[in-house]
């Protein structure tokens, strides 16, 4: 079998698909007690680091993706798949999963 090594530059998403990396959960409540890692939720919020080249449309054009790199997004809690890159965790989801980009 052949072995594969992966980075994000080599992950290069298909049609309306976006590669976002995410944050980083919380650490603790604001109350200030420490959440164990079987307590914290599945972050919601990453950053765009690849965008695919957009949905094709019936006539065969491409629909250009309104996110780009480098954008902050909120995402849906259960959307995408979820993948871990050199330590760091990243989720594919489609762009329609995507409910808003942070400013």
């Amino acid at each position: 079998m052949a072995s594969l090594s992966l980075t994000v530059s080599t992950v290069k998403p298909l049609a309306d698909r976006v590669f976002v990396k995410v944050s980083a959960s919380e650490e603790k409540t604001a109350g200030g007690i420490l959440l164990p890692d079987t307590a914290k939720e599945k972050p919601q919020i990453g950053e765009v680091v690849q965008v695919g080249p957009g949905k094709r449309n019936e006539d065969g054009t491409r629909q250009e993706p309104e996110i780009k790199v480098g954008d902050k997004v909120l995402y849906s809690k259960y959307a995408g798949t979820d993948v871990k890159l050199g330590g760091d965790e990243y989720v594919l989801l489609s762009e329609k999963d995507i409910l808003a980009v942070v400013g």
